[in-house]
């Protein structure tokens, strides 16, 4: 029995279009913070789309957290429901 291949299975997943969409416009929002020095390279910050829609850059939706609670999701009762 063949093992499967992780790396092709990644590289078919991250050329799907509405991946590439929300990977290009997380670095637009990534780089209008920046520019308005809310963040820095190396500073160990995420930018946060408060409402989970990677693909809204309004100025409102935008925050900085750390990598730390942005990459995580809250255990409490309502943990994943939106």
């Amino acid at each position: 029995m063949a093992g499967r291949n992780y790396k092709k299975e990644r590289a078919s997943y991250d050329s799907k279009p509405s991946v590439m969409a929300k990977n290009r416009s997380r670095q637009r929002a990534r780089h209008l913070l920046e520019k308005q020095g809310s963040v820095r390279k190396g500073d160990n910050k995420d930018v946060d789309h408060r409402n989970g829609n990677a693909l809204d850059n309004s100025p409102k939706n935008l925050g900085v957290k750390s990598a730390k609670a942005n990459r995580s999701y809250p255990r409490n009762s309502k943990a994943g429901k939106r």
